[in-house]
């Protein structure tokens, strides 16, 4: 395949060929299996007609393959046709028309597609280092695309990607100009439609023996806290979500309706001023700490002080928010809640439910009960454990009464059954407690592994009362965090154990570098911009002013971009012996005697002194300094070994005017 007519070289088509296979390649994990395989099929089909010379397959193969592919796609999401779907068929696509691809053109259409492939990785993944895999890719394909366009073929792989390199270096003022001032829309930088949503983990509107644990042994990032005001002690940082009402003998679960009826509550203490960015985890709960004071625009806040936005949080969002770590409410809950919060199972638990009313009967006050079974979780051989033994039916008892090992949804749920049992009202709150401090961003990091369940009781005079029966068996859970509560045994991420200091520092400037990401690239929203816009000046800026803007600094970029390039394409200066030489040919013709092309400098000074006999001792003193120049040095360039010569050379032909005697030397 020659290039003159329109063909590719084999090692292009080679060299396309490894580049969409190295774009399809982080798609393998998303797509189909047998859509992974049709793309390898074509891929390797191609690398064996290019390897042998052959024509690609007939129109109506490649025609019959596409509808096979679309029948797949139908048959395999069916109306489901969201992002899984749309990004299967435009690798089939790819892949189909890699296979008929055989000119530059075919070529271009092949990179262009392989662009908006490259760019659906963010529709998964948003992070650092798919960012990075992705410029690599976008290198690679344009450094393909600069070898296509080269039909003389004279440029090789490293050429090719240095104007690739440059090509995108180029592009990359007008690229920041538009991301920052180009007027924005609400919601994620890369928000989709997602189906599945099995990856994401956090917190669910149900708690069993076990949930929680679970979710201890993940050192994934729950949420980011940045704090405007001081940051309370770690023993205060309880971050509410789920409260759980209903308890069917092992299970407890969210209320099914929540009462948005506003509650009254009484700050002890100063407010707690912070900016959450959580985590996307497929629920409607937000986190704040226990107490939350106010609610963030398009969130409700229910009766039991549960935040929730209007849809599942399904990408990284950013709300400022204010607490109270000290407040009283709930004084005048209603009756029916109240009743709400005493229902037990029946016939489930007897011992329990003796040893409730046993302690009812010698304690008489609810706070003295409460105060007893604290004692009984402190002073008796209670364990705190990632990996508590299995409990059967009867699970409080077996927990209270035998095993006596488990986690903090071990002992919340101990807890408020024998609260109710004791004609306590009570209830299961479910969130994170503490954080860690990230020194290099100076933010905390909550992670899943500080997800925990405590309690909280209704007392007459006191209203809902936070009551955390882990914090009695384990202090140090609450002061210092769950590595220092768990046993060494206990599966822990190596992360949240900590144990080497190099790694922490590590992976403290990493997620310090990450949060930056996450919040000036993913979380550049439309509140961002504004304030980018009022820092630069301009106080009430609009749409009209964002479009003038962003036209009159691209054309600025553009002209510049275009000046440098005019001033690199202006031809340098030329040999000055070559343009001495140019100059005494000139003077030559004007005088009557032209140079040849054909002549070499010898024949053409005979010939000229032949022909003007009155110059012909100044042709030739011109004509021997030129060669001695030009010819007799092969080493440097003549105007830096030879400065005299060439000063000489031009005196002689300045001097050289037809009709005067020999210049004086």
């Amino acid at each position: 395949m020659s290039q003159e007519r329109g063909r590719l070289r084999p090692g292009i088509l080679h060299s396309l060929t490894a580049a969409l296979g190295a774009i399809l390649l982080p798609h393998v994990t998303h797509l189909p299996l047998w859509c992974s395989a049709a793309c390898a099929a074509f891929l390797g089909l191609r690398t064996m007609l290019t390897w042998r010379g052959q024509a690609s397959p007939g129109r109506w193969t490649l025609v019959a393959l596409a509808l096979a592919c679309a029948l797949g796609i139908a048959l395999g999401f069916g109306a489901a046709f969201g992002r899984d779907a749309s990004v299967a068929l435009l690798a089939l696509m790819l892949g189909l028309k890699l296979l008929e691809t055989q000119s530059s053109r075919d070529a271009t259409v092949c990179i262009c597609l392989g662009y908006f492939l490259i760019i659906t990785n963010f529709l998964y993944s948003q992070t650092i280092p798919t960012a990075a895999c992705m410029l690599v890719l976008m290198i690679w394909l344009t450094a393909t695309m600069v070898s296509a366009q080269d039909r003389t073929g004279a440029l090789g792989p490293k050429q090719c990607l240095r104007l690739a390199g440059t090509l995108l270096l180029q592009g990359l003022p007008v690229m920041l100009v538009l991301f920052l001032l180009f007027p924005r829309i609400n919601g994620p930088l890369w928000g989709f439609p997602q189906a599945n949503n099995s990856s994401l983990t956090g917190l669910s509107d149900r708690m069993s023996p076990g949930s929680i644990s679970n979710l201890g042994r993940s050192d994934a990032v729950a949420f980011r806290v940045e704090f405007q005001s001081p940051m309370p002690s770690p023993a205060s940082l309880y971050w509410r979500g789920p409260v759980l009402w209903d308890f069917d003998g092992r299970t407890w679960n969210a209320a099914a309706m929540l009462s948005t009826a506003p509650m009254q509550h009484t700050a002890k203490g100063p407010s707690i001023n912070y900016t959450v960015t959580l985590e996307p985890h497929s629920q409607r709960w937000l986190f704040a700490i226990d107490l939350p004071r106010n609610v963030p625009d398009g969130v409700l806040l229910t009766g039991d002080y549960q935040l929730l936005a209007e849809q599942p949080v399904r990408a990284r969002i950013r709300y400022d928010i204010s607490s109270h770590s000290s407040y009283q409410y709930g004084l005048e809950e209603a009756p029916q809640a109240l009743v709400r919060a005493l229902r037990l199972p029946e016939g489930l638990n007897p011992r329990a439910r003796e040893l409730a009313q046993a302690l009812l009967a010698a304690q008489r006050q609810p706070q003295a009960v409460v105060n007893e079974v604290l004692r009984m979780f402190r002073t008796q051989l209670f364990y705190y454990t990632l990996e508590p033994p299995p409990l059967g039916r009867h699970s409080v008892d077996e927990f209270l009464f035998r095993t006596k090992r488990g986690f903090c949804e071990h002992y919340a749920s101990a807890f408020v059954f024998l609260m109710r049992a004791a004609g306590i009202p009570a209830r299961v709150v479910t969130g994170y407690q503490g954080g860690e401090l990230n020194p290099v961003g100076d933010y905390l990091i909550v992670r899943q592994s500080e997800a925990h369940a405590w309690a909280e009781v209704w007392l007459r005079g006191q209203g809902w009362v936070r009551v955390d029966p882990t914090a009695a068996v384990s202090p140090a859970r609450i002061q210092r965090g769950i590595a220092a509560a768990v046993p060494e045994a206990d599966p822990l991420p190596l992360s949240v154990r900590g144990n080497l200091e190099a790694l922490r520092s590590l992976a403290f400037t990493w997620d310090a570098v990450a949060n930056a990401w996450n919040q000036w690239v993913l979380g550049y929203s439309p509140d961002r911009q504004m304030e980018l816009l009022h820092d630069l000046g301009l106080a009430h800026p609009n749409w009209r002013t964002l479009v003038i803007l962003v036209v009159g600094l691209i054309s600025s970029v553009l002209g510049a971009l275009a000046f440098v390039i005019l001033l690199r394409l202006r031809p340098a200066p030329g040999d000055p012996v070559e343009q001495l030489w140019k100059r005494f040919c000139a003077k030559l013709a004007r005088a009557g005697a032209p140079r040849r092309i054909s002549e070499g400098p010898q024949d053409f000074a005979q010939r000229a002194a032949k022909r003007l006999p009155s110059m012909g001792k100044e042709i030739a003193a011109i004509t021997q300094c030129y060669i001695g120049l030009r010819y007799a040095d092969p080493g440097p360039r003549p105007q830096e070994a030879h400065p005299k010569e060439v000063r000489r050379l031009q005196a002689l032909i300045r001097h050289l005017r037809p009709g005067r005697g020999p210049p004086r030397t």
